[in-house]
């Protein structure tokens, strides 16, 4: 009997690796793909408003902050409910927050500013909310790039240096689109509280660790 249960429990164990790689990934590579979907649908609907571009550019921003803020709840969560399969899930949903901000800079470059690289140049400098929006994109940049399995070896150590530069990413996400909104801060003040609790509880996390250290 015992055998059959430990026979049971290895069955168990070597399925969970093949349903996350054959039902969860997938499924989750869908989901995230579902705003982007939305948004195609509607441009070829019209039905993203009077003002299409810039439902466009909010949109796709906003899910990128959205990601971004969901990628990093995913080492909390692990650590709150012990299931180590969240982890395999980090890469794929910082992509996807690199994805909708790819999006949100080429219809901000591209149908808003038309290619002018003077006037985007202009705008950079001179309005607040674009300087830290294009800062935030320009950090994201290099964690996209050095986020597969080579990179994170070839860089060792400095690889989780370099990637803690996601949390002043997210803060930046965050006063960009409060300064873009500026009247009604609800939606910004919400990611905020989040983006906040997760600072909380990395702070409580690392005081933990050192404190257990010998």
């Amino acid at each position: 009997m015992a055998t059959v249960f430990a026979a049971n429990n290895t069955l168990q164990a070597s399925m969970r690796p093949r349903t996350l790689r054959l039902v969860i990934k997938p499924l989750v590579f869908v989901l995230c793909l579902l705003p982007f979907a939305w948004l195609v649908y509607g441009a070829i609907n019209d039905m993203l408003g009077a003002n299409p571009v810039e439902t466009m550019t909010r949109d796709t921003g906003e899910w990128a902050l959205r990601f971004l803020l969901v990628t990093l709840t995913i080492t909390p969560l692990r650590k709150l409910t012990g299931k180590s399969w969240l982890m395999r899930l980090r890469r794929m949903l910082g992509l996807y927050a690199f994805f909708y901000a790819l999006l949100h800079f080429t219809t901000y470059i591209w149908l808003d500013q038309f290619f002018d690289w003077a006037e985007i140049l202009k705008d950079i400098v001179k309005r607040p909310f674009i300087t830290v929006g294009f800062a935030a994109f320009v950090l994201l940049m290099p964690l996209a790039f050095t986020s597969t399995n080579k990179m994170m070896k070839r860089l060792g150590k400095k690889w989780k240096q370099l990637h803690k530069l996601v949390y002043v990413i997210a803060a930046l996400g965050i006063l960009h689109f409060l300064w873009i909104v500026k009247a009604d801060t609800r939606e910004p003040a919400i990611y905020f509280t989040i983006f906040l609790l997760l600072m909380v509880f990395r702070a409580y996390d690392q005081r933990k660790l050192a404190a257990n250290k010998p």
